[in-house]
């Protein structure tokens, strides 16, 4: 056991982390460890590329009662009902992102703080949805230049494709999550930002907080938080920067890694 005492929040992503989706809900055990976690004084954060929305619509929060949520890749951060922190894409890069899906042709989604939508379903976007299994957002044919506030777009393309946008759009970075989809965010939003907002509300550090996932876009937290989890199923990169890989999430892991840490009994 690696007792941590200092920790006083832990951020999870959600999927592959702590939701499954060979069984498609929350293993008993985490949701068990989160209860104990939480009766302790020990706050839970949610801390996914989803927006309010497809949290909701996962379905995870019939299983979990977090204390809030840091959403669409630290774009967004909420404490309870409250939002504490915003952090919207500019406006001309928005709309250079709509041009160039359609001149390349793929399909691209935008999502809003509330709702998000996509401008063509194509095969590669089918195939990425129904591996986490989540549904197309609302389809809308996207203006020029777009008349809503951003917080994340997901690019439904391949790498060549990537390579052909990325260097033109300023000041942005992306996070692959799957052979055909992409988000794309500004270089300086990611997940450490939200997280980094919700510690500076509370008065904590970095040494105060945990973080687990296991994606490229859980990256940045893991190496931001004092302490930090990849899940058995996580990619190289992601296990390479965490302080401890625990066991896949159908085999207990996200429960595991917090009595690694002493969290829970």
């Amino acid at each position: 056991m690696n007792k941590q005492k200092d920790i006083k929040v832990v951020f999870t992503d959600i999927d592959g982390t702590l939701y499954s989706h060979v069984t498609n809900r929350v293993p008993p055990s985490a949701i068990k460890a989160i209860k104990e976690m939480q009766s302790k004084g020990i706050k839970i954060f949610l801390c996914s590329g989803r927006n309010y929305y497809l949290i909701r619509k996962s379905g995870i929060l019939d299983y979990v009662h977090p204390d809030g949520i840091v959403m669409m890749n630290g774009a967004c951060a909420s404490i309870g009902d409250v939002v504490i922190y915003k952090y919207p894409i500019p406006a001309d890069v928005v709309n250079a992102m709509i041009k160039f899906s359609y001149r390349l042709k793929f399909g691209l989604t935008l999502i809003e703080e509330s709702e998000g939508h996509i401008n063509m379903i194509d095969d590669r976007v089918i195939d990425a949805h129904a591996k986490y299994g989540t549904r197309f957002p609302q389809p809308r044919k996207f203006p020029i230049p777009y008349d809503r506030t951003v917080y994340q777009m997901i690019a439904f393309c391949d790498d060549f494709d990537e390579s052909l946008f990325l260097p033109h759009l300023k000041n942005c970075k992306a996070a692959r999550w799957d052979e055909y989809a992409v988000d794309i965010m500004p270089n300086d939003s990611d997940k450490a930002k939200g997280i980094m907002a919700v510690l500076e509300y509370y008065g904590w550090g970095p040494s105060n907080a945990m973080s687990i996932g296991d994606g490229n876009n859980d990256i940045d937290m893991l190496l931001f938080t004092g302490a930090s989890v990849a899940v058995g199923k996580a990619l190289p990169d992601v296990k390479a920067v965490a302080d401890y890989v625990t066991d896949d999430i159908d085999e207990d892991g996200w429960a595991k890694a917090m009595r690694h840490y002493g969290l829970i009994d």
